[in-house]
């Protein structure tokens, strides 16, 4: 199972007519003031937090018990080493379920790919209309990878530039290094959450972006490419 099909059916269950709830994370203050206005204004979505740093949307994200119903939208712009790539990979490892939206205004293809590759699974361009913005959000949340906002010549340029970056360098968060290190012994899905501590549809999600990233279409071909890459020695060596 993949990643996005895992992400869609942890969805399948939630209470019908509840509101998405979205973290905003964006660095300058009118824009994120304006996202989250314009998405406050949706009778099906809540504003749980809109901050400008990485550190106040992971508090944010810690707080709530429930967070299959949680979108973080992620502004392209915030500073420093913990900003806006660090964030999206923080939150991919520790809230594997949370889906990611990240948006920006004038974007270049590689920005938007870098995105996709530390582990959003969409992005929308903040000079779209109001209305294809809302769309893309609840689109996101629902599980579809959305890129809306972007020229048709760059979908093919973005595809590449990802793919390119898993083959060459893939690179495992801390956890699915873990993951995968477990995964060796031959464990089950199920077998590896009690090991690890976490629930099994975890544990499926973590190995369907191992496999992505991996470009693995299974845990055996996962593992031989790990060997290969030199991860699963360096993962061994860590865990």
């Amino acid at each position: 199972m993949s990643t996005r099909d895992s992400l869609r059916e942890s969805r399948t269950g939630e209470e019908p007519g509840r509101p998405l709830k979205i973290a905003i994370a964006d660095y300058p203050t009118i824009m994120r003031a304006g996202i989250a206005s314009l998405l406050s204004e949706q009778a099906d979505m809540e504003i749980l937090s809109a901050g400008a740093t990485a550190d106040e949307c992971l508090e944010s994200l810690r707080a709530l018990r429930r967070r299959t119903d949680v979108l973080l939208l992620v502004g392209l712009g915030i500073p420093g080493e913990r900003g806006s790539f660090w964030l999206i990979r923080s939150v991919r490892e520790q809230f594997p379920f949370v889906p990611i939206l990240a948006c920006g205004a004038n974007p270049d293809d590689l920005t938007v790919s870098q995105a996709l590759f530390t582990g959003a699974d969409g992005f929308v361009n903040k000079d779209v209309e109001a209305g294809v913005f809302v769309d893309a959000v609840r689109r996101a949340a629902r599980g579809e990878v959305v890129l809306e906002g972007v020229p048709d010549s760059w979908v093919g340029r973005i595809a590449d530039n990802v793919e390119a970056e898993v083959s060459t360098e893939p690179v495992l968060t801390q956890r699915e290094a873990e993951v995968l290190t477990v995964a060796a012994e031959g464990l089950t899905a199920r077998q590896i959450g009690v090991r690890l501590g976490v629930r099994e549809r975890t544990v499926t999600t973590h190995l369907g972006r191992i496999y992505r990233k991996l470009g693995a279409p299974g845990r055996v071909a996962a593992l031989t490419a790990a060997s290969e890459f030199g991860i699963l020695a360096l993962a061994r060596r860590r865990y």
